[in-house]
Order: C-alpha cells, then structure tokens, then sequence
C-alpha cells in the first residue's frame, strides 16, 4: 500500500500487562498492505489488519482499537482515506492492475495461489517470451544473478506493456536497489511498489512516455 505520514500515535490504557507505553509519541505512521505501522525514536507498533477490531477516522484521527487496547493515530486528512483502505483492502490481484481482459504473460514460475488469483480474475494468461502482446508481464527474480533477465525482457516491451519485478523481502541477495537500478539501467521508469506477498515485493517498470 505504501502510504505515510508524519504524526504521532496517543496509546490509551492496555488491557493487557506488557509494560507497554503510555501517553503519545511522535513518530511516521505508515499504512502497509495488512498492517499499521508507527516508527519513531523511542517507541514502535506494528498493529496486523487481522487484530483490529474497531477502525474510526475523525477530526483528522485515526482511531483503532485491539484486544489490547485503544491507539489513536494523528495522521491529518489522511485519516478517512486510511480507515476506507483498512476497512476495504484491495485485493494483491486489483493492486497489480490485473482485472477481467487484462493480457498477462508470465516470464517465470509462479505459486498456486497467484495462478488461482489470475484465474479468478479472468485474465488472460501469456506464458514465456512469444510474439502475444500483453499488458502486464511478472518476472520473478531470486538472487543477482538473475537480473540479467531484466534487459532481455525490456527490449520485449512495446507501448504502455508493465514488466513487474518480483524479489524477495529482507535478502541481502538481492535488494530494493539492485532491482531499480537493473530496470532504469534497462531503460525503464520504476512506477510503483505493491507487497506482492509476506515474503516477496513486485516493483512495476514501463517504458518512458517519451521513448514510446
């Protein structure tokens, strides 16, 4: 989802011991694919989607409660927008553009449950490099060594084609930066991040209006 703010987040009484603490903290608040998330100096929450079990928005707050207790989150004119996005989460399918029609071509191997996603949202499905045209084409990358890849299937893509770079989370493998800087050296514009999994991010890359 990738939404964030500077604000700050007041902690009411917790029903539960956990010398957790109280009062308010400054701090950016961000707004993730299924969790709310508060980083400051002296004080961290990460609060899952799944654990909230009342969401409200007003006078530019955001008020969530747990089983644990009740945290307000000052995020401003965000606050409303926030609650919808808790409330309604898009689906990883909606995220990545995909609905009924869309043209997908698949440059690698994907889990069960994405191909069950694709096929639920009536996509139509391109597998490996023929001459079919398709809107959006997912490569899946595990390591350096495999960004070779990236250059090869850019000089694939025609007009307003998407290539969305898979990559694994947290792996000193292969980071957020060895995956933008492989496609901006292959001559594509880096768009958009969605949370592709709990394990892996998608990064989507086009082709420059103005090399169209």
């Amino acid at each position: 989802m990738g939404n964030e703010v500077k604000g700050a987040v007041r902690i009411g009484k917790a029903r539960r011991e956990r010398n957790e603490r109280h009062g308010r903290h400054d701090g950016k608040i961000l707004l993730e694919t299924s969790e709310l998330i508060f980083r400051g100096p002296d004080y961290r929450l990460k609060l899952p989607f799944s654990e909230l079990t009342n969401v409200e928005a007003a006078n530019g707050e955001l008020r969530v409660e747990t089983t644990d207790g009740l945290f307000i989150f000052e995020v401003g004119p965000s606050a409303e927008k926030w609650r919808e996005k808790i409330l309604h989460p898009k689906t990883r399918i909606q995220k990545l553009g995909v609905k009924e029609g869309t043209s997908v071509r698949l440059l690698s191997k994907f889990d069960a449950e994405f191909m069950r996603e694709l096929k639920a949202s009536k996509a139509m499905v391109i597998r490996g490099t023929n001459s079919a045209e398709a809107q959006n084409a997912f490569l899946e990358l595990d390591g350096k060594n495999s960004l070779s890849a990236v250059a090869k299937h850019a000089k694939r893509m025609n007009g307003a084609e998407a290539l969305w770079l898979v990559y694994p989370k947290g792996k000193r493998e292969i980071t957020e930066n060895d995956v933008i800087s492989a496609g901006r050296k292959a001559g594509l514009k880096d768009i958009k991040v969605v949370g592709f999994s709990a394990t892996h991010t998608a990064l989507k890359f086009v082709i420059p209006i103005e090399n169209r």
